[in-house]
């Protein structure tokens, strides 16, 4: 335990605190702050660190699908034992950068001290520790010496897909990723904004893999430019982590309309022309009167976007009420809560509006939406009723639909390979992460579901160790979990 007393000498959480609104909206520059090396900030994390009880029952094992040992690493950080530290971070997650910025913290809603105080900062601790050791030239690439005579394919580069490639990489197996898009990265480097998660941040860990071994083919569309048929006659093993991409739809009259898109048509623009590499047509939120819908992370980046674009006025809509601060009753320690969040981007500006929803669009006469009609809802056994007299117009130029995703794109590879899909859209696997043709497994977003990045790690590393057992008859690398695990405890 790192300190017997830490929960009771320290009782509040301390945060470095981010760049000041006025001053971030003004560039794409990452909006926290990851201070390294500074007294003051490591004097605040090892009061943070102490204050972890080291649980008898920790659960934030049970909420995190990686199974961080997070007590321990907390142990570690409280003593200044960085290396240990990240020894103990990399030990069950390939990317501790990155969902020390991004991930929502489970595991900060399952700690033991966040029954009645403010929970451990878990997840600045995380990131805490992999910043200080990547300053301190702690992570290198783990190059290994033995290789076996198996090849494998992975498809798709996002967090699932890198997890996978990584973990058979250091198995001994050749690793090819294919990617779609031209970088690495997936929706990790184009679909969430610069301010949030830095392409750089991505390329320093696809470096620590490229020196490891593991082979990035971009551009190159497999289903297309490469067939299902083509990778098992090339590869011992395909694994298939192309993510859940087709995007909820919102069927209403007016959706034809110029200017109404779905969320990364506008996102994915944004963030090349934010890396330097701007794309014709893109849509662009200067100026204009902005509406999104959709009240979740993704409508959230769409916000923060159009802030720093200059819009003239945003308006994120959400069918559901508006959630209380509390936990609510129904949903007890140590369950993730469903309960108001401000983001980062909503301090920026904009205006969130719950319990209404969108009756139609209204275009001009040359056929772009100048707004949307709408109209308050309220639950009426499990329905949406509109509540009378309530009906309203909001200009908008400019819709952007971020309500989601249904599944991966099933025609082309998915076909090609045999896959088949359940009743929610997603490729069917085994609790093994297999499928029904041999060597081919699924994981991550284009098997579950949209779900967060941790999932899709733990789903990365569960499938590559069933794909090491495949081609080697054992493996050491670890799997903690099973598919179907996944999907109850979702």
């Amino acid at each position: 335990m790192a300190d017997p007393r830490g929960f009771l000498r320290t009782r509040d959480r301390e945060l470095p605190s981010d760049r000041s609104v006025p001053v971030r909206i003004q560039d794409w520059d990452e909006i926290h702050r990851h201070p390294v090396g500074d007294d003051g900030a490591l004097d605040s994390l090892h009061r943070q660190a102490g204050r972890c009880m080291d649980c008898g029952v920790p659960f934030c094992h049970h909420a995190c699908p990686l199974g961080n040992l997070v007590p321990e690493w907390n142990d570690l950080t409280w003593r200044g034992m960085w290396a240990d530290a990240s020894d103990r971070l990399h030990l069950t997650n390939n990317f501790p950068e990155i969902t020390g910025r991004i991930c929502p913290a489970p595991c900060e809603t399952g700690c033991v001290l966040g029954i009645n105080q403010p929970p451990v900062t878990i997840k600045h601790v995380e990131l805490s520790i992999v910043e200080e050791a990547f300053e301190r030239g702690l992570v290198q690439p783990a190059v290994i010496d033995r290789h076996t005579a198996s090849t494998v394919a992975v498809v798709g580069s996002g967090p699932a897909g890198l997890a996978a490639a990584q973990q058979l990489t250091r198995a001994g197996h050749t690793v090819t990723v294919f990617e779609r898009a031209d970088a690495p990265g997936g929706l990790l480097r184009y679909g969430i904004p610069e301010y949030k998660l830095p392409a750089s941040v991505v390329e320093r860990r696809l470096d620590i893999m490229r020196a490891e071994g593991t082979v990035f083919r971009c551009g190159v569309d497999v289903g297309t430019d490469v067939t299902g048929d083509g990778l098992l006659a090339s590869f011992d093993a395909v694994v298939v982590t192309t993510g859940s991409t087709l995007p909820r739809d919102l069927p209403v009259p007016g959706r034809a309309l110029h200017g109404v898109m779905p969320a990364m048509d506008y996102l994915v623009p944004a963030n090349h022309a934010a890396l330097g590499e701007p794309v014709a047509d893109a849509p662009v939120a200067t100026g204009l009167d902005v509406v999104i819908i959709g009240g979740g992370d993704t409508g959230a980046d769409c916000l923060g976007t159009a802030v720093r674009q200059g819009a003239r006025s945003i308006t994120q809509l959400e069918i559901l009420a508006e959630p209380s601060r509390a936990r609510p009753a129904a949903q007890p320690w140590p369950t993730y809560p469903t309960i108001f969040r401000v983001s980062s981007s909503h301090e920026e500006g904009g205006e969130r509006v719950f319990a209404v929803s969108t009756v139609s669009l209204l275009g001009d006469d040359a056929g772009r939406v100048r707004g949307l009609q709408v109209v308050d809802v309220e639950q009426v056994d499990g329905r949406f009723e509109p509540v009378a007299g309530t009906e309203r117009v909001l200009p908008a130029q400019l819709v952007v639909l971020a309500l989601g995703f249904v599944g991966p794109e099933r025609e082309g590879l998915g076909e090609q390979l045999g896959l088949t899909t359940d009743g929610r859209g997603s490729f069917v696997r085994g609790d093994d992460f297999s499928t029904a043709t041999p060597g081919v497994f699924v994981a991550g977003d284009c098997g579950r579901g949209q779900s967060l990045i941790v999932w899709a790690i733990a789903e990365g590393r569960s499938a590559a160790a069933s794909a090491d057992r495949f081609l080697t008859g054992r493996t050491e690398l670890p799997s903690p979990i099973r598919a179907s695990t996944l999907a109850l405890r979702a």
